[in-house]
């Protein structure tokens, strides 16, 4: 009898290991997770940022400036910085980018403590979501007027003339989007991490 109880308190002292061996492991594969999120955010924010910070198209366009004259053809160029939306949009991608590395540094800091700093890592996460959402609306409604034009105001659609322009400005929209995902993600994360430190 008293050495099935002795048993029963080793093994019990063997639970306890276990659980700390598995929290450790849990920890470890969440910070794995929080890091490949962070890179991927990086890379993402960064080639939305280059892609259409390159962007650049010219095209020969006919001008018809008196009705009984023949049109006149005239060299255009599309580029980012002609549009507030679209300097908005490189700026905040670039932002988003160098926060990416910035706070990679800081999570690897932070990794395992419990200190204030985590809070301070969340709060901007969640700021960068809402700064890549703002950006890519404002340059998702400049593109779609591009692409469609506005009837109702005579805007006429330029995607026509400049369709490699537009379809570069479309793939940095996207993947500025899965970069504001990707941020996202790092915040739903860290809201688990959070509710289950409470518990």
């Amino acid at each position: 009898m008293e050495s099935q109880s002795q048993y029963i308190g080793s093994n019990s002292g063997m639970d306890g290991v276990d659980q700390k061996e598995v929290k450790a492991a849990n920890q470890r594969k969440a910070g794995t997770c929080e890091s490949i999120l962070r890179i991927l955010a990086f890379m993402l924010t960064l080639t939305a940022a280059v892609v259409l910070g390159v962007n650049k198209q010219t095209e020969i366009v006919s001008m018809k400036i008196v009705p009984t004259l023949p049109p006149i053809d005239l060299p255009a160029t599309a580029k980012w910085h002609y549009l507030s939306a679209f300097v908005y949009f490189v700026v905040a991608n670039a932002i988003a980018c160098a926060y990416a590395a910035f706070s990679l540094v800081l999570s690897f800091v932070n990794r395992g403590t419990k200190s204030s700093l985590g809070l301070v890592i969340i709060l901007l996460d969640l700021l960068m979501v809402a700064l890549l959402f703002s950006c890519n609306g404002a340059a998702g409604a400049i593109g779609l007027m591009g692409y469609q034009g506005n009837s109702h105001v005579q805007w006429n659609k330029v995607c026509n003339v400049f369709g490699r322009f537009c379809n570069h400005a479309a793939a940095a929209i996207v993947l500025s989007m899965l970069g504001s995902l990707a941020f996202m993600y790092l915040v739903v994360l860290a809201a688990l991490g959070l509710h289950r430190r409470s518990k």
